[in-house]
């Protein structure tokens, strides 16, 4: 088996989780920085810096959640008369089971962390240990959160116009093959997939939240999700057209719309007004074209 390296890339993403990350540490520095504070404020400014606002509340309730329920599982155990490592298996056995009922998604490896730690460490005071884990998250996930949310905010919105563009490309290609002069006809399952990838680019943008630009970015959403319908129902019509048992001829003005987009039609047959299959599709290829018209200005082009 084969394995590809990637081509190393520092996004704008992992250089503001550098930056979150060198500000977190730098404030808890500044009431007396030990490795403890300083890990957890990594973790949370780390945490804090996802692709959209969305997740990074998600993500920051992941912390919160783990370390609230790390500390208080850490201070009952201290309060009980157990060897450190039996405290240790049943804080983790407890705070697993706790997740399951619960139904929380989020890992439970942070609150084991503060566990083990609280559990093994003796010489701590497991309240003021605690409330200082919660206080040093809450620093670098807040500090992560403002990074992330006004430095260089993620914008897709570049991926979602590329997206659009290749469909329309693509209901060429469909139509090209659909009209190779061969009885094979095309399948719309490639369209498909594209859909899917527009519609997962689509819930990125509407998760994102600008403290500068939110008219613009409404409208930006509004317009791609006429994007996102009236390329639905472009493969709606695609897939009508794959199934309909064989190509057939082209009025000279549907023939004339595709020689204008650059598609190049190999079925010299025109279309009988008299064959009922030959209207059937040149009527599709119609709706076909005056969609993907509809596509694009819908897009802004």
């Amino acid at each position: 088996m084969s394995y590809r390296i990637a081509k190393p890339r520092v996004g704008p993403r992992t250089l503001k989780t550098a930056l979150a990350v060198i500000v977190a540490m730098l404030i808890v520095e500044g009431y007396g920085a030990s490795t403890s504070k300083l890990i957890f404020a990594m973790l949370g400014a780390m945490a804090a810096v996802e692709p959209t606002f969305t997740e990074s509340v998600a993500s920051c309730l992941t912390q919160i959640v783990g370390v609230l329920f790390g500390a208080l599982v850490g201070v009952l155990l201290r309060l009980l008369p157990l060897d450190p490592l039996v405290a240790t298996g049943i804080g983790i056995i407890l705070v697993i089971v706790l997740y399951n009922c619960l139904r929380i998604r989020f890992s439970p490896s942070l609150p084991c962390f503060i566990v083990v730690t609280m559990c093994t460490t003796p010489d701590i005071q497991p309240w003021a240990y605690a409330l200082g884990r919660i206080w040093d998250t809450t620093i670098g996930l807040t500090v992560g959160m403002v990074i992330n949310t006004l430095v260089m905010p993620y914008d897709n919105s570049r991926q979602i116009r590329a997206t659009v563009k290749l469909l329309e490309r693509e209901v060429i290609d469909f139509l090209e093959e659909m009209f190779d002069g061969d009885e094979e006809l095309p399948q719309a399952g490639q369209m498909s997939k594209t859909i899917d990838e527009m519609e997962r680019q689509l819930q990125i943008f509407s998760n994102q939240r600008l403290f500068w630009g939110r008219k613009q970015q409404k409208e930006q959403l509004e317009r791609f999700r006429k994007c996102d319908g009236k390329a639905r129902e472009l493969v709606a019509r695609m897939e009508i057209l794959s199934q309909v048992g064989g190509s057939g001829g082209l009025s000279p003005e549907n023939r004339a719309a595709l020689a204008e987009q650059g598609a190049v039609i190999s079925e010299p047959r025109p279309m009988d007004p008299a064959n009922e299959r030959d209207v059937v599709i040149d009527y599709h290829v119609r709706q076909i074209l005056k969609l993907r018209r509809e596509l694009l200005e819908a897009l802004g082009e």
